[in-house]
């Protein structure tokens, strides 16, 4: 057997039973793909299983408020896929009557569809004979083949997409694709893959060379920029509080927060506190504490957030205060959602 029958052979004896294995739903499909991208499988799932159970077909999911949207993906992380997953249902209801566009090309079309996922629905939902190349591929390939370009740089990405294409299993492409996917994502796993008993042992060149820790090669990440957040948690004798909503292209568009000061280091509750009168323009703060003993420094892509949630009493009534128990109604960062189920009033 070659290369790609050896993967199809794996895949029938190993491949996990999950749901979007059981369709060619392009709607099902699709909605798997965004929702794993930069995501486990186990983590993944019941988010997937809510989607589908919330939003039965692209109609319902166009038809849905973004809040609702953005609700349901709370803790999923980059959330810039739960907004253009939302806009191309849209686009699909508006300009395709709901159909998905069945050719590689079309897919390419839509907005938050890149040549992954595009090749995804393709090949799984309608046979085209179009390679996947997500990071489960990069490591199956550069490890068998001994290949060390960097898999984020343009000469590889090229090189790898023409390489898939070569091997790939045109006539059972659908199933090729998943299997080379799940044989990455179990048997060529990153830092403990089974080669002793992997069925492409005797010609891997990394396991050969014995080379299999050092690929695929990635370039260097960008630097880590440190923020540092204070997020002002404010009371009235009544239990209302304040939400607000982050607007611009940043991170956690359009989801809600605490009124949030930022700072170029961590702040003393004296100097904190005289930004927070002025931030929330209030005559009457009776009271302020830090809640958490040391800052919680959050780690996203390229950013790490030292974070302080402070404790604002306030000695008159909040103008259009929310109450306290209506707020976990409202989609937040995964960091203030893990707040506020800890906080006790």
């Amino acid at each position: 057997m070659d290369f790609s029958e050896k993967i199809l052979a794996w895949y029938a004896e190993n491949k996990r039973e999950l749901p979007w294995r059981n369709t060619r739903d392009p709607y099902k499909i699709w909605l798997s793909e965004i929702m794993l991208q930069q995501t486990r499988v186990a983590q993944g799932l019941p988010y997937y299983n809510k989607f589908v159970s919330e939003f039965p077909s692209v109609y319902d999911l166009a038809d849905a408020t973004e809040e609702k949207v953005l609700k349901l993906w709370q803790g999923l992380g980059y959330y810039s896929r739960a907004r253009n997953m939302h806009g191309t249902a849209k686009t699909i209801v508006k300009d395709y009557n709901g159909d998905f566009p069945k050719t590689y090309k079309e897919l390419l079309r839509l907005k938050g569809v890149g040549d992954y996922t595009a090749s995804a629905i393709a090949s799984i939902s309608f046979d085209e004979p179009e390679p996947v190349v997500d990071g489960n591929v990069y490591r199956v390939l550069a490890r068998y083949f001994g290949i060390d370009l960097a898999i984020n740089s343009s000469e590889g990405i090229k090189h790898f997409k023409d390489l898939a294409r070569e091997v790939m299993h045109v006539g059972d492409v659908r199933d090729y694709n998943q299997g080379i996917m799940e044989f990455g994502a179990i048997q060529c796993a990153p830092k403990k893959p089974y080669c002793l008993h992997c069925p492409l042992n005797e010609s891997c060149v990394a396991l050969k060379e014995n080379r299999v820790h050092e690929l695929p090669v990635k370039l260097k990440k960008t630097k880590i920029k440190n923020r540092y957040f204070n997020y002002l948690v404010v009371f009235d004798n009544q239990s209302n509080t304040l939400l607000e909503q982050r607007t611009g292209k940043g991170i956690w568009q359009n989801l809600y927060q605490f009124p949030l000061v930022e700072s170029e280091t961590i702040l003393a509750k004296e100097k904190l506190k005289e930004l927070a009168t002025q931030h929330l323009a209030a005559k009457k703060i009776t009271g302020i504490y830090l809640y958490n003993d040391k800052p919680i420094i959050h780690k996203l892509s390229h950013q790490h957030l030292h974070t302080n949630f402070w404790i604002v009493q306030f000695g008159e009534e909040i103008k259009d205060g929310l109450p306290w128990k209506e707020v976990i109604n409202f989609p937040v960062p995964v960091l203030i959602a893990d707040f506020i189920k800890t906080f006790k009033i």
